[in-house]
């Protein structure tokens, strides 16, 4: 930025509704010019929105799915052909929806790009995500119905099938991010889901290449995971589990250092494959790469853990922690998201996610 972009910008944050023409008048420039100077600062991402609101310092930007999250949990063992006593709950979901609501109750600041339906479900989303995240960016669609997810469960909490109605996703187009990219482009990370079509992944991983954006993927399921592009350069974090590791890379099944190696050869950066209460498996393109083990921890429910892992890892890397301090803060959170029946843990907080990290791992860090 040239010494006047610095004074305007200034000008800008102490009046967000200050005009062109008084903006004019202290730049001692014409009003076409200042026009000029708010036209470049915007595309560069340090204008966004009206009343030339500013970018927010250390912002999250969430990218893909949201939808009503049912869940149906076996009273016993399933029996097939016949009725099964279950218990059914609903709650908020999908990943970046998730993964945003998550942050938001770290006292992160988050925002979500999706889109909903004109319906009581997509009222209700919004209503239920606004007090974590930013939904501003929301687009509704008319005559097409909000997404839903229903989880069956064994009578463990674990999951044997999960059903999934998210057409409303294809709706989303390049033109809905080409419209929101000032407010993506002045985040400090974007985490993007898979939930949407694969020209949309592919242009957001090209443009978070290009302006240098740090971009993390999660996503979403095997199936969804081949939507995204052949060249994942761009990718400063890829964020998945073994079955849509093996799914994407064709590795030898459990094959992690193959499957990683061929994700990073594919442009990637970082690349963490989640194991459930193995932990986690990660390699860097530096050629660093390694096993954390899970602590062992009373779970409940399994839903909502690899969401709540990508929450507390970009938390982590957001507050400046180091990857491996990042990955431990996001196992951390998960403990507390699978020792609960909820999606995301209404009980999350910084000062819990502090205190799991401290019993579980300060120590390890101690020891080094």
């Amino acid at each position: 930025m040239n010494e006047k972009e610095k004074l305007l910008l200034e000008l800008v944050r102490k009046n967000p509704y200050i005009s062109q023409n008084e903006l004019a008048d202290a730049l001692q420039l014409s009003r076409s010019a200042v026009a000029g100077y708010i036209s470049s600062l915007t595309k560069k991402g340090k204008i966004i929105g009206r009343a030339y609101v500013l970018p927010d310092n250390g912002r999250i930007t969430c990218i893909g799915g949201a939808n009503v999250d049912r869940k149906s949990q076996l009273k016993s063992s399933l029996q097939y052909g016949t009725s099964n006593p279950v218990t059914v709950s609903q709650t908020c979901g999908g990943v970046a929806r998730n993964i945003a609501e998550n942050l938001g109750r770290l006292d992160a600041a988050a925002s979500l790009l999706t889109v909903v339906g004109n319906d009581q479900e997509g009222e209700w989303l919004l209503e239920m995500t606004q007090p974590y995240a930013n939904t501003s960016q929301t687009m509704r669609i008319p005559q097409m119905n909000t997404g839903t997810y229903t989880a069956v469960l064994n009578d463990k909490g674990e999951m044997l099938l999960a059903l999934s109605d998210m057409e409303i996703c294809e709706a989303a187009d390049q033109a809905f991010i080409d419209k929101h990219w000032n407010h993506i482009a002045s985040s400090s990370i974007v985490l993007l889901d898979t939930n949407f079509p694969d020209d949309v992944l592919k242009m957001v991983i090209e443009r978070c290449n290009q302006e240098n954006i740090p971009l993390c993927i999660a996503p979403v399921s095997a199936p969804k995971i081949k939507k995204l592009p052949a060249d994942l350069s761009g990718i400063t974090w890829f964020i998945v589990n073994v079955d849509e590791a093996m799914a994407l890379t064709g590795a030898a099944s459990g094959n992690l250092r193959e499957a990683s190696g061929r994700i990073i050869d594919r442009g990637v950066k970082n690349v963490i494959i989640t194991r459930g209460e193995k932990g986690i498996f990660y390699k860097t393109e530096r050629g660093e790469e390694g096993a954390i083990p899970a602590p062992k921890t009373n779970v409940v429910d399994v839903t909502g853990a690899g969401d709540s892992f990508i929450s507390g890892f970009l938390y982590g890397m957001n507050k400046g922690a180091s990857f491996k301090e990042a990955c431990k803060t996001g196992m951390a959170c998960s403990m507390i998201t699978l020792q609960t029946k909820e999606t995301v843990h209404t009980k999350l907080h910084v000062d819990v996610l502090d205190d799991t990290y401290n019993r579980f791992f300060a120590e390890e860090e101690t020891e080094k």
